[in-house]
């Protein structure tokens, strides 16, 4: 078969010739010969597969050079090469989602938070408790003024030291030095040093992990930063909501609609996560979100050895009648034990006051 112009080439190869043009200049489809006069291009049927595994790559997104790596594979190697591109192209729109949503919550909230300077002061009150089976505690808890946090270590006797990493990596934060804008940046470097830390234990088959729900605050902005299923609550203007959601297993299978809220809590392998400080190879993914603390909030911040056993209708009861955030930490920990207590307990509660 002869060669083609590559204006024919362009028209079989759903193609045009600016682009062959452009493939030509970065060495990804050189033609099959060029007229010496002319210049003209001119194109082998046969390099018709390639143009349009270029084109299908580029129409992915897949940039040029990375394009010519994948050309160079074998096509077993060249799948691999896209499903990992994909990921990162999932991985990076989920991260771009995320932080237009924290964008659309300040925007909204700016409306009428934003532009005030709400002088505030936080009241807390932490505890942790063993539990009524357990023989060791794993769980870790911290409340200062400007930091809140909750892990839950795991994975036999190391989960108290993974835990115990958590939360020392959130504490050099608790101070009045940080601006709102560092926020973010700051609560994730946290996380980032604990998961380092904890991944240089062990090998990844045996050593202990953690989850971490942790609240920054500087003046009235919050950042919260999760991973795992400890979670956060807000109590305002009488609506308790959850500010976090569960990095497990059963949940990923409610979000896919194959179970329900109430079949999750009951299934047995509700505790599974697919996220955790110290698990895998490479870094762990946290979720951020930036928030406009009001006087008169309460933050609860807890291990699932609370809300697991506690039913949302209890911990609401106890965060609206008792004022004290002490009484209501010593409450909440009493229904745990009157649910039986089966799991280690870390409890945090703090109201934010204006001064």
């Amino acid at each position: 078969m002869g060669l083609l112009t590559i204006g024919a080439f362009a028209r079989a190869a759903r193609l045009t010739p600016k682009a062959l043009r452009l493939y030509d200049e970065q060495g990804l489809l050189p033609p099959a010969a060029v007229d010496p006069e002319s210049g003209y291009r001119y194109y082998h049927p046969d390099q018709l597969d390639r143009a349009r595994l270029i084109a299908r790559l580029r129409d992915i997104g897949m940039p040029l050079a990375d394009i010519a790596a994948v050309c160079r594979l074998p096509p077993g190697a060249a799948a691999e090469a896209v499903t990992a591109y994909a990921r990162k192209v999932s991985a990076d729109s989920a991260r771009r989602r995320r932080l237009a949503a924290l964008l659309v919550g300040q925007l909204a909230e700016g409306s009428t938070t934003m532009s005030e300077n709400h002088h505030i002061a936080v009241r807390y009150a932490a505890r942790c408790d063993v539990g009524a089976v357990r023989k060791t505690n794993e769980d870790a808890g911290y409340a200062g003024e400007h930091l809140l946090a909750v892990a839950d270590g795991m994975r036999g006797p190391g989960g108290d030291a993974a835990s115990a990493a958590a939360i020392d990596s959130c504490t050099a934060l608790d101070t009045a030095g940080a601006s709102p804008a560092d926020l973010l940046t700051m609560a994730a470097a946290a996380v980032t040093d604990a998961d380092a830390r904890i991944r240089a234990v062990g090998t990844e088959e045996h050593r202990p992990v953690t989850t971490l729900t942790a609240v920054l605050r500087s003046g009235s902005q919050l950042a919260l930063v999760h991973v795992g299923d400890t979670r956060a609550y807000l109590l305002r203007g009488g609506d308790l909501v959850p500010l976090t959601r569960d990095h497990t297993y059963v949940q990923a299978l409610v979000d896919q609609g194959k179970l329900s809220p109430a079949e999750a809590a009951a299934h047995p392998r509700r505790a599974l996560l697919t996220r955790a400080l110290g698990a895998g190879s490479g870094p762990v993914e946290a979720d951020l979100a930036l928030r406009t603390a009001l006087p008169g909030d309460r933050y609860l911040l807890c291990s699932d050895g609370l809300h697991a056993v506690v039913a949302w209708e209890a911990l609401y009861e106890t965060l609206t009648s008792r004022t004290d955030p002490d009484q209501a930490v010593d409450r909440l920990i009493e229904l745990a034990y009157a649910a039986g207590a089966p799991d280690n307990i870390a409890c945090v509660v703090a109201d934010v006051t204006g001064q």
